[in-house]
């Protein structure tokens, strides 16, 4: 049977699809201080300075994962990062962290100019603090209700992720979310949506119901510029949107957040170590704070174990569910270019 391919899009739409493009991501791109509107997820031990510095010089905007960094591996990896880029870069902060104070000292000193809270509601100070900075702060709403009372603390912005994404989730998909939440909060400030993102027509859509942009994290796991081990990207190459599992809640006195990874022997042991967790609060062991840092830290290091090390076995293979998206390695400004022209051919067919 002969293949029968598409027409090329008459010039004309094409034209238009870019233009419509460039304004609907103009919001978006002017508050980060990029060419567009792309955010890069922060993902413990992949999103440091190389991969930053080149998703900020290809025109997106690159976000360092502090995860479970000390104050000094925070400095110097956003030093690195300054060395890499003289374009804009955010910091990926998570609220329950310790020594929250003393990060946000950090950034400060270093003069960034964006700060992504993650992690539930900001501790008291925390965001007077990081706007008094000259900052612009933020902060993730996996609900209606918490995005509303996050605009009236003082937000710049909001992004709002599904339970499709990698590493920690919710349970509402970004469909669902972005539907429930645009209509109500995109006039107020700009909003950047997340979870599942892998294609530019996807990108293209949301712009289309009001968001400033959009933040993708699996579809760069793969760039070239991602330090992250031959292993782990090999991994994220072979798998299906269906091997991206979320992990299960063992014991419900532990309130452990979801983890989106591919599955593997690590799964299990996620599940041995919440076992093991919930009988030190049996016996008073621990507290409830210590217990919860305590599956934080294993997940920082089983996250390591894989990107870095490259045991894709018992490490932890974070991913969302877009990773049946990804299909090779390339470079990073590729992608890009790909997610923008896709997107522009979306938007120029409805407009034509």
């Amino acid at each position: 049977m002969a293949t029968v391919t598409a027409p090329p899009a008459p010039a004309a739409s094409t034209a238009d699809g870019k233009n419509r493009l460039e304004r609907l991501m103009r919001r978006g791109a002017d508050f980060l201080g990029a060419r567009v509107a792309i955010m890069a997820g922060a993902m413990s031990w992949v999103s440091e300075r190389n991969l930053v510095a080149a998703m900020s010089n290809a025109g997106g905007f690159g976000v360092i994962a502090c995860g479970a960094m000390t104050p000094a591996l925070l400095d110097a990896e956003i030093a690195g990062t300054k060395a890499l880029t003289e374009k804009p870069f955010g910091v990926n902060l998570i609220t329950m962290h310790p020594q929250l104070s003393e990060l946000i000292d950090v950034c400060t000193g270093h003069g960034v100019g964006h700060v992504v809270l993650a992690g539930g509601l900001p501790p008291a100070g925390s965001l007077e603090r990081i706007k008094g900075s000259g900052a612009k702060l933020m902060c993730f709403a996996p609900a209606l209700a918490l995005a509303k009372k996050l605009i009236r603390s003082g937000v710049d912005a909001l992004v709002i992720e599904g339970m499709e994404a990698g590493g920690h989730i919710g349970p509402v998909s970004t469909s669902v979310l972005a539907q429930e939440m645009l209509p109500e909060i995109a006039d107020q400030l700009p909003v950047f949506v997340a979870g599942g993102i892998g294609r530019g027509q996807a990108i293209a859509g949301y712009l289309e119901m009001g968001a400033a942009g959009v933040q993708l994290g699996t579809r760069f796991v793969c760039a070239n510029e991602s330090i992250a081990h031959p292993n782990f990207k090999k991994a994220f190459i072979r798998a299906s949107a269906r091997d991206a599992v979320a992990s299960v809640q063992v014991d419900p006195r532990l309130p452990v957040i979801p983890v989106r990874a591919l599955k593997n022997a690590g799964t299990e042991l996620f599940t041995a170590k919440q076992r093991e967790v919930a009988q030190s609060l049996d016996e008073a062991k621990v507290a409830m704070a210590e217990a919860q840092l305590e599956i934080e830290h294993y997940w920082a290091g089983a996250l390591r174990r894989a990107v870095i090390d490259g045991d894709v076995e018992h490490g932890s293979l974070m991913a969302g569910q877009s990773v049946g998206m990804v299909s090779k390695e390339e470079p990073i400004a590729e992608i890009i270019a790909k997610l923008l022209d896709e997107a522009a051919a979306a938007l120029g067919k409805r407009a034509g």
